[in-house]
């Protein structure tokens, strides 16, 4: 046994030193934090530096005349519940109608907004449009990032970048530490990551979802404004929604870039904000802070191809379905996070967690139609 126990260790440090050597050979010390933290959690915010994003003169949603009074379906407890969820909230005619938490979280609490914060980047694109700091979507990416100015790469343009239809090479592969997507999350190079790309199919025709694509977007939008992503969310969106609380967008380094395709802390209350933002077209409260034409087209369908059949479930940077034949369109993050808006209900549902349901056959999530489920059978009668 002591001999065997003697071979395992130097198997053990042999496989180390091979470890240690990639690393330093390829350059990709992200790896390190990757093997030392393995998956991502909606706790990550104190691993990395962070960025305020600033609330002011806070407003709460008002209460329901029905808050909490219906009781949640025990189905749809059931699936909160297995899919380790945090936060369940269900907003109604423009006020909070219901509202659980779990494992000491609360409507107060930052929980990693994952890809959520794709859909968050897209507003902030937007409304540099309306203030006329980009000229519009389909100009050309080069224009604000010298190293999309040359060959095939020059044809890419910000409305290829927001239908995720870019035809850059970028891995959005979560498990694969080596991935493109891995290294964005651990990394300490946001910029040098993303502008390394290369193009490999025509822009503009297939769907291919890409977090480097939103990446290049809150640089742009950095570029485009001369300030950082979250000083311009700050002062166009977060303090425009009446946010309660600061948000945290998390950055590759210290005085570094936001990681602006997930990494956006805040809570169930002021996610919903984005939700009704969007359901009223860009209004919130009588004050219209993005165009709503602009809004219209960021929940419908991008004319693309989506594995060979027409693209039906995104727009421009946001998600799209339907339920019981009624259009919906979500935020979306890779751990269970939602926000959800049925326009016709005028209802916005919010999900956290740790974790999402498997996918079906169809390639469909299935907890999300039983939260939608649910949601409607609580408010029914109201």
């Amino acid at each position: 046994m002591k001999k065997f126990l003697k071979t395992v260790g130097y198997v053990i440090l042999i496989i180390a030193i091979a470890i240690n050597l990639f690393i330093i050979v390829s350059g990709k010390f992200h790896l390190y934090k990757t093997l030392a933290y393995n998956f991502v959690d909606i706790d990550d915010l104190n691993l990395f530096e962070n960025r305020v994003v600033k609330s002011q003169n806070g407003v709460e949603w008002p209460q329901h005349t029905a808050y909490n009074k219906v009781k949640i379906p025990d189905y749809v407890l059931q699936e909160l519940v297995d899919n380790k969820s945090i936060a369940f909230a269900i907003f109604k005619n423009d006020s909070i109608f219901y509202e659980q938490y779990w494992e000491g979280y609360s409507d107060t609490s930052l929980s990693n907004s994952f890809s959520m914060a794709k859909s968050i980047v897209g507003v902030l694109i937007g409304i540099a449009i309306d203030e006329g700091k980009i000229k519009s979507i389909d100009v050309p990416i080069g224009d604000f990032i010298p190293e999309f100015k040359k060959g095939d790469l020059s044809k890419i343009t910000i409305r290829h970048l927001i239908t995720m239809s870019s035809g850059l090479d970028w891995d959005e592969a979560y498990a694969n530490p080596l991935s493109s997507t891995s290294e964005a999350y651990y990394g300490s190079d946001l910029y040098t990551l993303v502008t390394n790309q290369k193009a490999i199919a025509e822009p503009g025709k297939n769907f291919n979802y890409q977090s480097g694509n939103s990446e290049l977007l809150a640089l742009i939008v950095a570029k485009a404004t001369g300030v950082t992503l979250s000083e311009y969310a700050t002062e166009k969106l977060w303090k425009p929604l009446q946010a309660m609380h600061d948000a945290q967008w998390s950055l590759d380094k210290k005085d570094g870039n936001e990681k602006a395709y997930c990494c956006f802390y805040s809570n169930a209350r002021d996610f919903a904000r984005i939700g009704s933002l969007y359901m009223h077209f860009g209004n919130w409260k009588g004050n219209q802070i993005i165009d709503s034409s602009y809004v219209k087209e960021c929940i419908k369908p991008a004319p693309l191809l989506d594995r060979d059949a027409p693209n039906k479930s995104y727009g421009f940077h946001w998600w799209i379905s339907e339920y019981n034949g009624e259009d919906i369109f979500y935020m979306r993050g890779i751990l269970g996070q939602y926000v959800v808006v049925l326009p016709k209900e005028k209802m916005i549902i919010v999900r956290l967690g740790h974790k999402r349901s498997d996918k079906n056959s169809n390639g469909e999530l299935t907890d999300l139609p039983i939260y939608i489920r649910g949601a409607l059978e609580m408010t029914k009668n109201y």
